[in-house]
């Protein structure tokens, strides 16, 4: 699966960035593209009840918040639940609520960027002014409120935090737009008769991709931290389910009693996740922007 994200990213850089060998310095996207990968691979794998060595849910064989061990490598916890199980399955929700959401801010924000970027007028301020009143809210705040509005579950969550991530996305298609719309082929273009939408779709959007690309992945990491908090405060996968925020805040109760397992192991698999998507957001941002000078310390 790392060999193929790989091969496509190098694809993207020879026709983007028209650079055959900038994939090869890149050290930070190849280290995120490889912990992202594993995590999918595992989230793929735990579907199957032979990859994972408890039943995540029902199996309540096991010692009563037993602290790890080479059975129960990463403890138990107090319905005597194998931790190791309910962390490696608990990374589908997620991924599929930040996949999900990310998928529906980019494709509906960028929509709007294009179209009140190049059109102009009374509908860009319009639509400007409404994206710049819903990017003003805090947006855990925001989507705590929709998820509370929609109700708890996977779906409520891709339409609320992927509300929130419209304007963003609306915000920078946008301003690569303005800057295009004005160009003296976009000019020529329109001269000998395009479409407006011909000129959108062939000229303006393509120019944009740069941006969406690294924007998409800075959004899936803080993606799964929102995804966390929301199961955190009890709108993810009901219980028993596994889910990370959950188990969280589930363990949170036990820890001075010295528990420590229960929120320790699920909290280092969302920082590792988020980093993740967080290094391929530095390593495109730095593949599209070649000028770009990393500041060394």
């Amino acid at each position: 699966m790392t060999r193929m994200l790989v091969k496509g990213l190098d694809w993207i850089v020879r026709n983007v960035t028209h650079g055959s060998h900038a994939l090869r310095k890149q050290t930070i996207l190849k280290i995120g593209l490889i912990t992202v990968s594993l995590f999918l691979l595992v989230t793929v794998l735990a579907q199957y009840s032979w990859f994972i060595p408890y039943d995540p849910v029902y199996y309540r064989d096991a010692p009563r918040l037993e602290g790890p061990s080479i059975r129960h490598l990463m403890g138990t916890d107090q319905l005597h639940r194998d931790v190791f199980s309910r962390v490696i399955s608990g990374g589908k929700a997620s991924l599929i609520v930040a996949f999900g959401a990310v998928a529906l801010s980019m494709s509906t924000g960028s929509i709007l960027g294009w179209i009140s970027g190049f059109t102009g007028g009374f509908f860009d301020r319009f639509l400007s002014l409404i994206m710049d009143a819903i990017y003003s809210f805090p947006s855990m705040i925001l989507a705590i409120t929709l998820v509370a509005m929609f109700g708890a579950g996977i779906g409520p969550m891709i339409w609320a935090v992927g509300f929130v991530y419209i304007p963003t996305y609306f915000r920078v298609t946008r301003a690569e737009v303005l800057q295009v719309r004005e160009a003296t082929y976009i000019e020529a273009i329109r001269a000998v008769g395009a479409t407006n939408i011909r000129i959108i779709l062939r000229h303006v959007a393509p120019n944009t991709v740069n941006a969406i690309m690294a924007v998409s992945s800075f959004n899936l990491a803080d993606a799964i931290l929102t995804v966390a908090a929301l199961s955190f405060l009890g709108f993810g996968l009901p219980p028993p389910a596994p889910d990370w925020g959950f188990d969280i805040q589930n363990g949170q109760k036990f820890l001075q009693s010295g528990s420590w397992w229960l929120i320790t192991f699920p909290g280092l698999m969302i920082i590792a996740l988020s980093l993740g998507f967080g290094l391929i957001g530095e390593g495109i941002s730095d593949l599209v922007n070649p000028k770009r000078k990393r500041k060394r310390v």
